[in-house]
Formats: C-alpha cells, structure tokens, sequence
C-alpha cells in the first residue's frame, strides 16, 4: 500500500469551526481541513440545511466528475434517485459509497439533514447530464 508521505497532520476542531456556503445555497458547509492536509487530493466536509428552500441544478440529473465519494448521514434524511438504483432514502447513521459518475438527482431532504462527506479528489466538478433512460 502506498503512502502519501507529503500529507500534513490535521486536526479541526469544533471549537473554532468556521460555516461557509458552498455548492447549493440551501446547506452550509464546513471544511474539516482534509484538502489542505492532503494536497487536493481528498475533500472531508459537513454539510447542513440552513433552512433555506430555493431550487438547484442538484435538484437535476447531474453527475460528480470524482474518483470515490462516501456520504454518511448524521442527522435527517434525504430520497435521491440514481440512475440503474432507483429512489433510495438515507436516514441518520446511513452511509453510501456513492460510485463515480452515477447519474443522480435530489427528490427531497428534512429540515435538519446533516452529514459528512469525503470525496477524491477535493476539486471535483457536479454536471448537470440529461435523465436516464
């Protein structure tokens, strides 16, 4: 197994935690400081509604240009769709290994969904693809 021996250690701490807004306008984020640690080579966040309710391309068919990305539920829920899967609805303690490039789309999410993702690599780009089928 290789290291990556340029990596730093890193420690966030919940104390001097800093929200920013991100992709979509209806969570705010947290980076947790992987993406300076690891060089860009992975992103770790948390993610929260912030009780805002407008529209996204999210909302679309879309796609994440990504080599690995895992969501694990911490509060709420949220129902996706991806293509070949159909609806799925993730719950508190959840956790999905999302596949590269799966064709997906948001259906609906509860006003206290929080949850961590890590994704490869930090810099990774969401498209909006045409509906499967």
């Amino acid at each position: 197994m290789e290291t990556a021996t340029d990596w730093r250690f890193n420690i966030d701490t919940a104390a001097d935690a800093q929200w920013t807004e991100g992709l979509r306008r209806i969570f705010d984020y947290r980076d947790l400081g992987v993406t300076d640690a690891t060089n860009g080579d992975y992103v770790a966040h948390l993610i929260r509604a912030n009780g805002r309710t407008e529209s996204d391309a999210v909302q679309q068919w879309h796609i994440h240009e990504c080599t690995f990305q895992m969501v694990y539920v911490l509060n709420g829920w949220a129902t996706f769709e991806y293509a070949d899967v159909g609806e799925r609805t993730i719950r508190k303690g959840d956790c999905i290994n999302q596949r590269p490039g799966i064709p997906h789309r948001e259906i609906a999410v509860s006003d206290d969904f929080e949850v961590l993702e890590v994704v490869a690599p930090a810099d990774f780009r969401t498209v909006v693809v045409d509906p499967p089928g």
